[in-house]
């Protein structure tokens, strides 16, 4: 069989390129390492009757376009709105913001003056989150590119033109500064800090206070649900759910998808299998971590020696642990213990940036955190098809977990810390726990191929993003090798479910075949 296009990785982009592809008239394959489709995005049954998303776990950013492009609603793609954005449960108290929640009034709680000032921050916020969402689905200039290149940077230049001044300023601000200076610049009460300042944390090995968490957060507040700006949301079924419908779509568009087939080597326009086989591609698509790309499937030998030495030093680690939990019942909060809309909330156990801080500076120095930062999802609340009647699941996100640590030894220890922080905002937690599974960052890295258990493929800081990712040069989804191509999150625009590398990237392969990407 001969083929256009082989895809390596059936991720979300890898499926999502795929389909592009075949839309354009291409032949196209798709290899995937794990027995399923889905890469980080898929849900298993992980304790007898429960099931839910194993990594990724809530829907934001994935793009209104590649939604409407593949058809996914038509492959039974149903997303819905969390009730309650989300819900920060603290000693004595709480705050709630979002969908359904009067922000203000909870804010005006803890702080007059900052309920005041919210429509000002997210007006800031928004007008230039506008200026990603024009950006996402543009394909980078290279540096010292030719005319295609020069075109995309007058593109861009056009863009940042109509903003004013005061927006330009503000755009510099989220990309260079921390968040935590950001936040203490608008508000003064902790509570609305850490609620937005977590937002900066998300699969990225820092501290809030680090210089360029300020463009982490505005990286999580692009995406819409359903049309509705900033919203969070759940896929009925789990996050599995996208990447099943992808995967329909694509076979739909004539794709092969073959799962099982790891691959050993990509070299002069063929991949090699594990098993012995070799497949040729006029163009050769690669939905993983640039770093597993060009460090361990491309023999060095083939790439430029100051290519592999810059690979070499792409930041990855994100330092999460993920967890799903099956619950007896719904876990009561101390401060809010009968069920509401908090239950069906992103509810952030870490009351501060301080908080925050502490976790990273304890992660560095002795391997985790000692308290650390939680996220819960319980998405049983929103969606029956995951627990049994009266029983539930919790999806956790939890930091700081050093990505060097020993992994095989203190496992348990990270399981122990994490549960001690919900019980201290649930008592009686742990009595409703009927089983588990836990991802520390090594075993991310074994079962997604996500270095140093990077969610995004690679840190989503300044010298990493836009026509630097994932280096100078090559931010046209192109590498040094021709005819091999990168369609993961370490291309822009970086992490997060959204089908976007995926869909650009398909984009400049047909541009390369002389066709046109079909909308």
């Amino acid at each position: 069989m001969k083929l256009d296009a082989i895809v390596v990785g059936a991720g979300h982009n890898g499926l999502a390129c795929a389909c592009y592809l075949a839309r354009g008239g291409l032949k196209v394959k798709v290899l995937e390492r794990r027995p399923v489709v889905g890469g980080a995005a898929v849900s298993e049954e992980f304790h007898p009757g429960f099931r839910n998303s194993v990594a990724a776990y809530t829907v934001s950013l994935l793009q209104p376009k590649v939604i409407a492009e593949l058809r996914l609603a038509s492959h039974g793609l149903r997303i819905v709105e969390r009730p309650v954005a989300n819900f920060l449960p603290l000693d004595g108290g709480y705050l709630m913001v979002g969908g359904g929640a009067d922000t203000a009034a909870q804010v005006a709680r803890f702080s007059r003056r900052d309920a005041e000032r919210l429509p000002a921050y997210w007006a800031t916020v928004e007008r230039v989150a506008d200026v990603l969402r024009e950006l996402v689905l543009r394909c980078p200039p290279n540096a010292g590119g030719g005319v295609h290149d020069l075109l995309r940077a007058l593109g861009a230049g056009r863009l940042l033109r109509r903003l004013d001044m005061e927006a330009r300023r503000d755009l510099l601000a989220f990309f260079t500064r921390s968040a935590a200076e950001l936040l203490d610049g608008w508000f003064e009460s902790e509570p609305i800090k850490a609620v937005y300042g977590f937002d900066a944390v998300v699969g990225n090995y820092a501290s809030p206070c680090h210089p360029g968490t300020g463009y982490v957060l505005l990286h999580h507040v692009f995406g819409e649900v359903n049309g509705k700006r900033g919203a969070w949301g759940h896929a009925i079924g789990g996050m599995g759910a996208i990447t099943q419908a992808m995967a329909a779509e694509a076979r739909r568009l004539g794709v092969e998808i073959e799962c099982g087939a790891p691959v050993e080597r990509i070299s002069h326009g063929k991949v090699f299998l594990k098993d012995g086989r070799e497949l040729a591609g006029k163009a050769i698509v690669a939905n993983v971590n640039p770093r597993l790309l060009y460090l361990e499937l491309v023999d060095r030998s083939e790439l430029p020696p100051e290519f592999v030495a810059r690979m070499a030093r792409y930041k990855c680690g994100s330092g999460t642990f993920r967890m799903n939990v099956a619950l007896s019942r719904l876990p009561r909060f101390a401060c809010l213990p009968e069920p509401g809309p908090h239950h069906g909330a992103g509810i952030i156990m870490a009351p501060s940036l301080a908080y925050m801080d502490r976790a990273y500076l304890e992660a560095r120095a002795e391997g985790m955190s000692r308290q650390p930062i939680v996220e819960m999802v319980i998405p049983s609340t929103l969606d029956d098809t995951l627990a049994p009647r009266g029983a539930h699941v919790a999806s956790l996100f939890c930091q700081h977990f050093d990505p060097q640590a020993d992994w095989a030894s203190r496992k348990d220890e990270a399981v122990r810390r994490i549960f001690d922080v919900v019980e201290s905002h649930a008592p009686g937690f742990r009595a409703s726990v009927l089983g588990y599974s836990a991802l520390s960052p090594a075993d991310l890295e074994r079962e997604f191929g996500l270095v140093g258990g990077d969610i995004f493929h690679g840190a989503l800081s300044l010298d990493q993003l836009w026509w630097a990712r994932p280096l100078l040069g090559y931010a046209d989804y192109r590498g040094p090798l021709k005819g091999l191509y990168l369609c993961g999150s370490g291309a822009h625009p970086g992490g997060g479910v959204t089908g976007a590398p995926g869909r650009n990237c398909a984009r400049e392969v047909l541009r390369d075949f002389g066709r046109r990407l079909r909308g």
